[in-house]
């Protein structure tokens, strides 16, 4: 096919006013903004602090708990993306064929969730710009990240943009980590030999990680992102292979980078400030240049999550009612608006944010199993084959992710 005729099937895959453009071809820059997407999603403000917490906790042994988490983020998405893509439905259309009905709850439950996770990912936007721009208070900084959130979206190709913007901030992440990583002498031998014989063990640890990496809405991010674009069927598994993996990897070296650096600072005696231990971890590691770039790592990171979270939970609502598909663009605007407007006048509804976290802890094991059972339904995935170590891993971590949800709803009740 030629490149012209590829454009010009790109250019007119969409007429319907507010969606999102497709693309007919599958191009590896669409590949790697699925997987930015996803990766720059699951890099918000509560990663940060997770990471820098969990590292004052367990110190060098902290790398087993990235290690197996990594493993786990792995098996659970590539199941979970393979099925999608090769069904060429969204998860919450596979899960309505599965049983009527179940579709619209798990689309009720993770927009609620990505609701409450915007309205932390816009504090932590605003947050960062205070830190950068002091004169600037958070209310106001969390506005105008808000404005160039939703700039994006009221763009002509604004898939193209919000893919270039994801790799463009994902990859701004890793540079100025690295440069806090360099301002401190982690021991790096030790992380390695404990990343496969812990001191310390903890179990809810890798939970919360892989909960915070695949997740509530975050996985679907990138998987959800290429059937808007087109990239369905089985003759795009290997580019989804590589798409899962890539997405899985670039938030791994980003926790891996910020791992490092938090156990260079605390390994020389410093205790961080547990009212803000990123910010005090970059602040030992670099001085104010380092408090610094924790204000723009901080508002990179939020500002991606909020594209992330708002485009995700939208995609799931598409299902509800067909005016929402066709003005999908607006209802992704308006999603980020009202996020804002709960921040600025309301603030973060405590009760609105527990919920949604305990929801979000059985979203992961549920939607995980749903995708491993229509892997074997003909019906859904036609003459597609799932392999069995995936299917047999994918049962695995559905089964630990269960337990720990239901763990945690417990500890929460009593």
């Amino acid at each position: 096919m030629s490149s012209e005729k590829v454009m010009s099937e790109s250019s007119n895959a969409s007429t319907k006013e507010g969606q999102l453009p497709k693309s007919s071809g599958v191009s590896w820059s669409l590949i790697m903004g699925a997987a930015f997407l996803m990766a720059t999603s699951a890099v918000g403000p509560g990663f940060l602090t997770q990471t820098t917490v969990f590292t004052q906790t367990l110190g060098a042994s902290f790398a087993f708990v990235i290690l197996v988490s990594i493993i786990l983020d792995i098996g659970a998405q590539l199941n979970i993306w393979r099925v999608i893509v090769v069904s060429k439905k969204r998860a919450q259309d596979i899960a309505n064929d599965l049983l009527p009905g179940l579709g619209y709850a798990i689309a009720g439950t993770v927009a609620l969730g990505g609701l409450a996770f915007n309205i932390g990912n816009i504090g932590g936007a605003g947050m960062g710009m205070n830190v950068l721009f002091p004169s600037i208070s958070p209310v106001a900084g969390a506005s105008i990240s808000a404005v160039i959130a939703v700039a994006i979206f009221m763009l002509k190709d604004a898939a193209k943009v919000m893919d270039r913007f994801t790799i463009l901030m994902g990859a701004a992440l890793i540079v100025m980590t690295l440069y806090v990583l360099f301002s401190t002498s982690p021991p790096i031998g030790e992380a390695l030999y404990r990343s496969v014989w812990p001191e310390k063990l903890n179990v809810l640890a890798i939970i919360t990680l892989v909960g915070g990496t695949v997740g509530g809405y975050i996985t679907f991010a990138g998987a959800h992102r290429l059937i808007d674009a087109g990239v369905t069927g089985k003759e795009a598994l290997p580019q989804v292979n590589r798409g899962s993996v890539s997405a899985i990897s670039v938030a791994s070296i980003v926790r891996v980078i910020l791992f490092l650096a938090a156990l260079g600072v605390i390994s020389t005696g410093v205790t961080l400030d547990p009212s803000n231990p990123p910010a005090s971890m970059f602040q030992h590691a670099a001085g104010n240049i380092g408090y610094k770039i924790f204000g723009l790592v901080l508002w990179a990171a939020a500002i991606t999550s909020v594209i992330g979270a708002a485009y995700t939970s939208v995609s799931f609502l598409k299902t509800l009612h067909p005016m929402i598909d066709l003005h999908s663009r607006k209802f992704i605007i308006g999603f980020i608006v009202i996020s804002t407007f709960i921040f600025c006048f309301i603030g973060k509804p405590v009760v609105l944010l527990i919920v949604a976290g305990a929801l979000n802890g059985f979203i992961l094991p549920v939607t995980l199993g749903i995708m491993l059972i229509a892997a074997k339904k003909a019906q859904i995935v036609g003459d597609y084959k799932h392999p069995v170590w995936m299917s047999v891993f994918g049962w695995l971590i559905t089964a630990m992710m269960a337990a720990m949800s239901v763990y945690t709803l417990y500890m929460l009740l009593i």
